[in-house]
């Protein structure tokens, strides 16, 4: 079986970070190593959460599963805490990479142009950084911006804008940028992305769900790892992940007991294991 190792917090209530990446990840079928960055109460929409930072752990983490000679198929960081925390992750970058396996970094670290609660113009450097280190990265237009110092473009920033971030980016050091959350020319929602590589630009968008919450960059990226893990190419992958976020939304949207805080992306897994023939 294959094995993905995937860095991120644990938030007990919001279906986001560790507790979408473990679920859809293990339903593609690969076991799912964790490494929590943090327990939180409840994601940080709701206000006066609890925080217990364990970065004090990844390091013994890491230092034991070397010695017990782990091996991953792919790497995929979420919501990392602090800068130390970035420094880690580079470790664990160094100490778990090897032919083969896959680096991917979702820098979770902004929304609506702003950072997060705690998070400044320096971290937003250093996770530009870490970017570098990765074979793919997932941004979205907030995370491209503020890693780049550029003024943010807003939500409904057009092609030729994305373009140019994305230009940027890839000069950071990853083979494939991928910005998320995209408007597209036509209208459709989704993403564009340019491979290093093959000097390729790409996009792919869907029917926008007037519909906005909390994790589905989480659920993107997921389940993004679980499809090129499972052999897909990067822009197929890319793909069945979009098509997958995108029903979640809608599930969620036509459903009359939704909270307000996440999507239904439980419902949709078993879409998502027949797109990965796994179902």
């Amino acid at each position: 079986m294959k094995k993905v190792m995937t860095i991120q917090d644990v938030s007990c209530i919001g279906k986001c970070s560790l507790t979408v990446a473990l679920p859809i990840i293990s339903a593609a079928g690969i076991e799912t190593a964790i490494v929590p960055t943090a327990v939180l109460s409840t994601h940080t929409q709701f206000k006066g959460f609890t925080f217990r930072d364990l970065t004090d752990d990844m390091e013994p983490i890491r230092d034991h599963w070397i010695k017990e000679g782990f091996k991953f198929n792919a790497i995929y960081t979420g919501y990392l805490g602090s800068e130390r925390q970035i420094k880690i992750v580079e470790s664990y970058f160094d100490s778990f990479t090897s032919p083969g396996t896959f680096t991917v970094v979702d820098p979770a670290m902004a929304d609506g142009g702003k950072l997060y609660v705690g998070f400044d113009e320096h971290f937003a450097k250093e996770m530009g950084k870490l970017c570098g280190k990765a074979d793919i990265i997932l941004p979205n237009i907030s995370e491209a911006a503020l890693m780049l110092g550029e003024e943010y473009p807003g939500e409904e920033a057009n092609e030729a804008e994305i373009k140019k971030l994305i230009d940027k980016l890839a000069t950071l050091g990853s083979k494939i940028v991928v910005i998320t959350g995209v408007t597209l020319d036509d209208g459709t929602f989704g993403f564009m992305g340019y491979n290093v590589e093959t000097k390729e630009y790409f996009k792919y968008g869907i029917k926008k769900i007037p519909h906005k919450s909390h994790g589905t960059g989480d659920i993107f990226a997921s389940a993004f790892t679980g499809a090129l893990v499972n052999g897909f190419k990067v822009y197929d992958a890319l793909a069945v992940a979009a098509d997958y976020t995108a029903r979640c939304i809608q599930n969620t949207y036509d459903d009359p007991e939704k909270v307000d805080y996440a999507v239904n992306f439980e419902l949709e897994l078993p879409y998502y294991m027949k797109r990965l023939g796994k179902a």
